[in-house]
């Protein structure tokens, strides 16, 4: 079974990744940030956890557009995101999908609303902590990652308590997966601070002192504080400690912190602190009958022939070439794909197999690879191919086939007027 190995607490502001990438290690003004980062960076090797499950918050970055309150990491890979000034020079890091799929039905079944991303890169809430705490090269990084975005920039959020609940039916989910792996918890922001408005540069030492102390000894104490008091508290954007909160909720109910460093240079706080596990209840439910509860819904799902649900599993496996059916959507992309179908497909990032797939409109074919049926509408659209012709290729049949199984012989598809169309 999974074991979760620990906890860390840590700030993340962009501030952690200039004095990195700025090489001011030695630089006395900076080198405080680095003499803080030293026991965690140690721990993690001594620990030397399989994977890190990363709670964070995307700075209006890869989620401008729809923000999510919970939205579960599930792809390959992960790289660092543009800001604006271009990507850090950081490897990507390898994620999990596997335990991510896992962690999924676990928090779903808890009544938990995720959504999944992958295919998308991750800001300074991720990497500007991560690049000083956990060994990497260029050949990539000492664990893989898991990463947990968080909505806590635009109102309404989640309470504290939907936070430390999430944390708690993630320890379950981690330590009910069956493979002997093992597993850091690491939860980032804060801590008091605010960016925005007349009241910038806020903070508050005193109560980030009492916060600390609060999460490692008595951490339901701070569950029922509204958001607003958080901010009041801490600053606005310091009210994302909740994601602290989390991290505290998936560690066992008895931890010890043996390690904590706070250092306030100018806008924030950068604090750290490590979390080792010392007594935890038993819970309510066996592994199994998680797992059991887990399943539930999809039980025999498998079994129901020429059906394919869209799991995380196939999402990732697919995701290139529904990606590059989805950009078909983007009125160049799909007139270059109209003009020269070779050259777009051979600049695409798709592999032979799946180029030759759609070079073939092999539509069965797609399915059983693990693209989404609403991604072959798509392709169907621009190519002049409508639905029922779809619907007919899929069973084996010709269209004049299929159509004598339908109540009416129609045919109709997605397309609508396409831009170069007079």
């Amino acid at each position: 079974m999974a074991t979760i190995v620990g906890g860390i607490a840590t700030s993340h502001t962009p501030t952690i990744a200039f004095a990195k990438d700025a090489n001011k290690m030695e630089d006395p003004v900076w080198k405080p940030i680095f003499e803080g980062y030293e026991p965690v960076q140690q721990w993690l090797r001594d620990k030397a956890p399989d994977v890190l499950v990363y709670i964070y918050n995307d700075h209006m970055t890869a989620f401008f557009d729809h923000y999510s309150h919970f939205a579960l990491g599930v792809g390959e890979s992960f790289g660092p995101a543009d800001e604006g000034g271009g990507p850090r020079d950081l490897p990507r890091i390898q994620g999990d999908p596997k335990l991510a799929e896992h962690i999924a039905k676990a928090l779903v079944a808890d009544e938990f609303d995720l959504s999944y991303f992958q295919g998308k890169n991750l800001d300074h809430g991720a990497f500007s902590p991560l690049s000083v705490i956990l060994d990497h090269d260029d050949k990539g990084w000492a664990a893989r990652f898991i990463p947990i975005a968080c909505g806590v920039l635009t109102v309404p959020s989640p309470s504290p308590k939907r936070f430390w609940k999430f944390g708690r039916s993630l320890r379950r989910a981690i330590q009910s997966y069956p493979e002997d792996i093992k597993v850091a918890i690491v939860g980032t922001g804060g801590l008091s601070h605010q960016v925005h408005g007349e009241r910038n540069g806020f903070n508050n030492t005193e109560w980030d002192m009492e916060f600390m102390d609060r999460l490692e000894k008595d951490p339901e104490s701070l569950l029922d504080i509204p958001v607003a008091k958080l901010a009041e508290l801490g600053g606005w954007e310091g009210a994302e400690v909740v994601m602290w909160m989390m991290m505290r909720g998936a560690l066992a109910t008895e931890v010890e912190v043996t390690h904590k460093t706070y250092f306030l240079p100018s806008m924030t706080p950068i604090a750290s602190m490590i979390f080792e596990e010392v007594r935890d209840e038993a819970p309510a439910e066996t592994d199994e009958q998680l797992r059991q509860r887990m399943e539930r819904d999809w039980e025999g799902a498998a079994a129901l022939e020429g059906t394919y649900p869209f799991t995380i599993e196939r999402s990732v496996k697919g995701f290139r070439i529904n990606h590059f059916l989805h950009s078909l959507t983007d009125p160049k992309v799909r007139r270059a794909f109209k003009e020269d179908e070779e050259a777009t497909l051979a600049a695409a990032d798709l592999s032979d197999e799946e180029r030759d797939l759609i070079r073939r409109r092999d539509w069965i074919g797609m399915i059983h690879y693990g693209v989404i049926f609403f991604m072959l509408e798509k392709l169907g659209a621009v190519t002049g191919v409508p639905n029922p012709a779809i619907y007919a290729s899929m069973k084996g049949m010709t269209l004049e086939e299929f159509q004598k199984t339908r109540n009416a012989a129609i045919t109709y598809g997605v397309a609508g007027k396409d831009d170069d169309e007079d």
